[in-house]
């Protein structure tokens, strides 16, 4: 069984955004185009911070540039 998602982090790679879920422990469980309807439907009433510059997401964004992470939406989900 997987955990569930509970960080879903908006970032630009390429000048494409793209979405991602994450566990509480920084596990990726999916990823997907950050402008399908689901993205609204998910953020409602949340406000996002930016906070994937943050140590604790060095390895689950390892790929992405500083800059991309300092730009990068992160939104706490309810679980």
């Amino acid at each position: 069984m997987q955990a569930p998602a509970r960080f879903l982090v908006i970032i630009d790679s390429d000048g494409a955004s793209t979405a991602m879920l994450f566990t509480a422990a920084r596990v990726r469980v999916a990823e997907f185009d950050a402008g399908t309807e689901e993205i609204a439907v998910m953020t409602t009433g949340l406000a996002p911070t930016r906070s994937a510059g943050a140590p604790e997401w060095d390895r689950a964004l390892a790929g992405s540039t500083p800059t991309a992470r300092a730009a990068a939406e992160v939104y706490e989900l309810d679980v």
